[in-house]
């Protein structure tokens, strides 16, 4: 456990961003292997080349996006690759995505 920080320390979210994904990861990795190679085969190359799936929590599955565009453009078609995803990834049910800027 990390050691106890005064209230008006401020710590910088990268650290905290990447242990909640390597936590994500840890409890979905074969979930994940499986919503790659999925997600590689129904989504189109420009997506498959600006976006990948990062981590899942629960029913929630985190994508990286590279750029602003690509994670406005992938807000309007949020439900339909989710919908996609539901329909391949049976009995895994994912409820929603969240798009971030980062790597992947």
């Amino acid at each position: 456990m990390p050691p106890e920080r005064k209230k008006s320390e401020f710590v910088h979210i990268g650290p905290v961003l990447n242990r909640l994904l390597k936590e994500c990861e840890s409890t979905g990795g074969s979930q994940m292997a499986q919503i790659r190679y999925v997600w590689n085969r129904i989504v189109d190359p420009g997506i498959r080349e600006n976006a990948q799936p990062a981590a899942i929590n629960k029913t929630v599955l985190l994508v990286n996006v590279s750029s602003s565009p690509w994670l406005h453009q992938l807000q309007f078609l949020k439900q339909d690759i989710l919908s996609r995803l539901n329909d391949e990834m049976s009995p895994l049910i994912l409820e929603d995505m969240i798009f971030k800027i980062g790597p992947f």
